[in-house]
C-alpha cells in the first residue's frame, strides 16, 4: 500500500475514473466505498497497532461514507470508535447514506460533532471533505478542522486532508494536518504541490482493485520522479574511462565578493561525475575558489571576450551562480548565450534574463519562486498558489526546460507531462543548495543526458542527497 504509482492526476480526472469504473466495468459505487473503507482499516491496523482510542469525524458526501464504512469495520474488529457527525446522517444520500445505514444497522452510533469530544483521542480519522472542494472552508467545517488540528492526536486523512485543494495543494481557508493520508483510485496533484508537505504527512495509496485501463484512459498531469531516471542519466562507466570521457563543464559566476556560489556549483559538478570543471570568475573571487577546491580549474575573467577560449572547450555551461547583475555580468550572459552551448541558467542570470527575455530549446532554467515571479512579471504569492501553472508558463514562454524549485520541485518542458519531486526536506532551505543543483544538472548534461532528463534526474539526485544528509537531523 506504500508503493506509490508514478502517475499523478487532477481531482476531476480521478472522479472520472470512478465514473468509468461504475459505468464501463460494472463496479458499483458502494463496492468502491467498501473497498476504500477496508483499505483504511487495514492501514490503520498496521500503522497504529497499539489500538489507540479512535475518533472518526464524518462530514458529507462520499468522504463521510468512507468514514462510516471504516467505523463499521472497526466495530466489527473489536474497536468501538467514537463517531462524530458534522452532517446529520439522515440527510445523507446515495452511497454515503447506505454506508451510514449499514453502520447503524450493525449497532453503530454517532453523535453531533463537538470539539470537546476530541479530548483524549488517541487517533482522529478525517473523513470530513473529499476532493470536490470548490470554495473556502468556513462555518462548522472550518471549526471542526481547527479543532482536529489542535487536539494533539495523530490524524489519519481519508483520500485527502480536508480543506486541501486536490489540484493545487492550496489550503482553502483551513486544512487538516494529517500524520498519514490514504488516497484512493489515483494520486492527486494537490497531495504533492503547494501546501501539501505541511498537511499530507506520510502518503499511502489504494487502487481499490480497479482495472488498469480505468487509469490509462487519463493522461497524468504530473509524473513522480523515480529512481529509473538515475540509471538512465548515469549509465555504468566503461572500465577504460578517463576524464575526457565524461564531459567538460564551464561555470560562469563568482562575481566580486561572491566566490561561494560558483565554487559550490563547480564542486557539485565534479561530485556528480563531470570529467573536467572550469570556473570563470571575477579576479576578486577566483583565488578563493581555487584555494578551497584545487580540483577546479579557475580563470579570472574581467571581460566577455575572455570567455571565448573557455567556451570553445566546454560541453555545457552553468551560468549565474554568484554572477552579479551589473553590466559586466550582463555582457558575460550575452557571450555565453551566443555560444549556442547547452546551458543551465540560475540565480543572477535568471534575473538578467527576465529583463531581456528570449527563447531557446537547449537550456534548463532553475528559478526559485521569486525568480519565477520575475520571469513571468508576477509575484511570489501567485506563483505559489498554482506552481504547476507557473512552471508550464515559464517553459512555454522561454522554451527548453524549467525547474521550479521549492517544496515539491517541478520539472517541465514546453510539451509532455511535467515531473514532480516528492523527496527532499526543509533542511535544504539554506543558501547554496540551488547552486549545488545547478552543478548537478550541468554535470549530467556533460555526461550525455538530454537537458530534460538531466533536469529531472538531477532534481531527484539532489533531493535524495538532501534526505541522506538529514538522516541525523535537518
Amino acid at each position: 500500500m506504500d508503493m506509490l504509482p508514478v502517475e499523478v492526476y487532477s481531482g476531476a480526472q480521478v472522479r472520472a475514473m470512478d465514473r468509468r469504473a461504475i459505468n464501463e466495468h460494472g463496479i458499483d459505487g458502494y463496492t468502491l466505498m467498501q473497498r476504500a473503507g477496508a483499505a483504511a482499516w487495514e492501514l490503520l491496523g498496521a500503522a497504529w497497532p497499539a489500538r489507540p482510542r479512535l475518533v472518526i469525524a464524518c462530514g458529507a458526501g462520499n468522504n463521510a461514507g468512507d468514514g462510516y464504512v471504516l467505523a463499521r469495520l472497526a466495530r466489527d474488529g473489536g474497536r468501538e470508535p467514537r463517531v462524530l457527525s458534522l452532517v446529520d446522517p439522515k440527510k445523507l444520500s446515495g452511497d454515503a447514506a447506505r454506508a451510514w445505514a449499514d453502520y447503524a444497522g450493525a449497532g453503530g452510533k454517532s453523535e453531533p460533532f463537538d470539539a470537546a469530544a476530541l479530548a483524549g483521542a488517541g487517533l482522529i480519522v478525517d473523513a470530513l471533505l473529499g476532493t470536490g472542494l470548490d470554495r473556502p472552508v468556513e462555518g462548522r467545517f472550518r471549526e471542526a478542522i481547527d479543532a482536529i488540528n489542535v487536539a494533539g492526536a495523530p490524524v489519519f486523512a481519508l483520500d485527502i486532508p480536508s480543506g486541501l485543494d486536490a489540484d493545487s495543494g492550496e489550503v482553502c481557508g483551513a486544512a487538516a494536518r494529517a500524520t498519514r493520508t490514504l488516497t484512493f483510485v489515483g494520486l492527486k496533484a494537490g497531495l504533492f504541490t503547494g501546501d501539501a508537505r505541511e498537511h499530507v504527512g506520510r502518503l499511502s495509496f489504494a487502487d481499490l482493485e480497479l482495472p488498469a485501463s480505468v487509469r490509462e484512459a487519463e493522461t497524468p498531469v504530473l509524473n513522480r520522479l523515480s529512481g529509473a531516471l538515475l540509471a538512465e542519466a548515469l549509465p555504468r562507466r566503461a572500465a577504460r574511462a578517463h576524464k575526457g570521457s565524461h564531459g567538460r563543464v564551464l561555470v560562469v559566476g563568482g562575481g566580486p565578493g561572491m566566490p561561494g556560489a560558483a565554487r559550490l556549483a563547480g564542486e557539485a559538478a565534479l561530485r556528480t561525475g563531470a570529467g573536467l570543471v572550469t570556473v570563470a570568475a571575477h579576479p576578486d573571487s577566483a583565488t578563493a575558489i581555487v584555494a578551497g577546491r584545487p580540483e577546479l580549474i579557475c580563470h579570472a575573467v574581467t571581460s566577455a571576450s575572455e570567455l571565448e577560449p573557455l567556451l570553445a572547450r566546454a560541453d555545457v555551461v552553468a551560468l549565474g551562480p554568484g554572477l552579479g547583475r551589473d553590466e559586466r555580468a550582463a555582457a558575460l550572459c550575452r557571450q555565453v548565450l551566443a555560444a549556442g552551448l547547452p546551458t543551465v541558467v540560475d540565480a543572477d542570470a535568471l534575473t538578467l534574463l527576465a529583463k531581456s527575455p528570449q527563447r531557446r530549446e537547449d537550456w534548463v532554467l532553475t528559478p526559485h519562486p521569486g525568480e519565477a515571479a520575475r520571469l513571468l512579471g508576477s509575484d511570489v504569492a501567485t506563483i505559489e498558489r498554482d506552481r504547476l501553472a507557473a512552471v508550464r508558463a515559464i517553459a512555454d514562454r522561454y522554451g527548453g526546460v524549467c525547474v521550479l524549485k521549492g517544496a515539491g520541485t517541478l520539472v517541465a518542458g514546453a510539451s509532455g507531462v511535467p515531473w514532480i519531486c516528492d523527496r527532499g526536506n526543509p533542511g535544504m532551505a539554506t543558501a547554496g543548495t540551488g547552486d549545488v543543483l545547478t552543478g548537478v544538472v550541468a554535470a549530467l548534461i556533460a555526461q550525455g543526458a538530454a537537458p530534460g532528463l538531466a533536469a529531472a534526474a538531477g532534481v531527484l539526485l539532489h533531493a535524495r542527497a538532501g534526505d541522506l544528509a538529514a538522516a541525523g537531523g535537518e
